[in-house]
C-alpha cells in the first residue's frame, strides 16, 4: 500500500479529519539518516505530523515544523509542501534509550522539554509562526497543544511508528480530528470514546488498514465524506547545482582556504543526508568565477 493522506469532513460538518499512512517515507528517512529506533520513532512522528498539519497547503505553500527539546535527540526539523512531499532530520540520529515497561519507545524522554514551532509560508509578506512549550515530547500531544493554543482549534492527534527488531520501520501513520464550532456534545463524546478504545495508529497500519478505515474506527462509525486523497513521499529537492550555489556563497576566500587545506569539498544535506563532493578542479573553477 502506497503512502497517502486523506482529508474529510464528517457528521454534518461538525468535525474535519486528516489521516495518513507514512511507512515507506519514514523508512526512507531512517535509511538516509541511519537513525536508531528511538530516533526513527521521533523523526517519523514529526514527518507524519508535518504532512497532516500541511494537508491544506496550496501551490508553493510550505510548512516547517521545528522541535527544540533538551533531551538527547536534539532538534527535529521537518518541512512539507502542497505536493505531499516531506523532508526532515533529527540532530542526534544515534540515540539509544531503554524501552518503557509497556514496550513503547521512549520518544518523550528522547525529546525532553522545550518548544515546538510551526511556520507556514503561504506567499504573504511574512510567514506565520506559532509556538508552544512541549507538553510531553511525545509529538502527538504537543501538536494537539499547538493547534489549541496557536490556532484555537480543539483537536485529537494520534501519531505512531512501529520499529521492528531489525531496526527497520514496519508501520507508520497518523490522524488529526478537529472539532468545528457547531460540533455537538454527542459527537464529541462519541469520538472521545472511540479514540480511547482504538489501538495505536502504527498497529492499525501494520495490520494493513487504510487511512479511510482508520478514520472510520477513530470516529466511532460517524459519517465522513472524504474530500481528497494525495500520495505522499519523502523528497528533499536538493541538487548538485543548488549545493554548488550555497558553496559559492561562502565567498572566494573561504573556498580558497578549503582548497588549500583539503583539496576538495564535501557537503552533506541536512534534510536527506545526500553527500555532494567537489574535487580540486571544480573548486579551482569556482574560485576563478568569483
Amino acid at each position: 500500500m502506497s503512502d497517502c493522506l486523506i482529508r474529510g469532513v464528517g457528521a454534518n460538518k461538525q468535525f474535519r479529519v486528516f489521516a495518513a499512512t507514512t511507512t515507506d517515507l519514514v523508512e526512507e528517512a531512517r535509511r538516509r539518516h541511519d537513525t536508531w529506533p528511538v530516533a526513527s520513532a521521533a523523526l517519523g512522528r514529526t514527518l507524519t505530523a508535518g504532512l497532516l498539519l500541511g494537508a491544506n497547503l496550496k501551490g508553493a505553500d510550505l510548512l516547517t515544523l521545528r522541535i527544540f527539546g533538551d533531551g538527547p535527540a536534539g532538534a527535529i526539523v521537518v518541512s512539507a509542501n502542497a505536493a505531499g512531499e516531506v523532508k526532515g532530520y533529527i540532530q542526534e540520529p544515534h540515540i539509544d534509550l531503554p524501552r518503557l515497561k509497556e514496550g513503547k519507545l521512549p520518544v518523550g524522554d528522547a525529546v525532553g522539554k522545550g518548544f515546538l514551532h510551526v511556520t507556514k509560508d503561504m506567499g504573504l509578506k511574512e510567514p506565520f509562526t506559532g509556538s508552544v512549550e512541549l507538553e510531553s515530547g511525545e509529538i502527538g500531544e504537543d501538536v494537539a497543544r499547538y493547534l489549541l493554543i496557536s490556532e484555537q482549534t480543539p483537536s485529537a492527534v494520534a501519531l505512531g511508528v512501529l520499529v521492528g527488531p531489525d531496526c527497520q520501520v514496519k508501520a507508520s501513520g497518523g490522524i488529526i480530528i478537529q472539532l468545528l464550532p457547531d460540533a455537538s456534545e454527542e459527537v464529541l463524546l462519541r469520538i472521545e470514546e472511540s479514540l480511547k478504545e482504538m489501538e495505536p495508529v502504527s498497529s492499525l497500519v501494520n495490520r494493513g488498514m487504510t487511512p479511510e478505515e482508520i478514520v472510520a474506527l477513530a470516529v466511532g462509525g460517524l459519517e465522513v465524506r472524504f474530500l481528497e486523497k494525495t500520495l505522499v513521499r519523502f523528497n528533499c529537492g536538493c541538487s548538485r547545482e543548488k549545493v554548488k550555489d550555497i558553496l559559492a556563497a561562502l565567498g572566494k576566500d573561504e573556498i580558497e582556504r578549503i582548497y588549500q587545506e583539503q583539496d576538495q569539498a564535501e557537503v552533506r544535506c541536512h534534510f536527506c543526508g545526500e553527500l555532494y563532493c567537489f574535487d580540486a578542479p571544480e573548486l579551482e573553477m569556482m574560485i576563478r568565477q568569483l
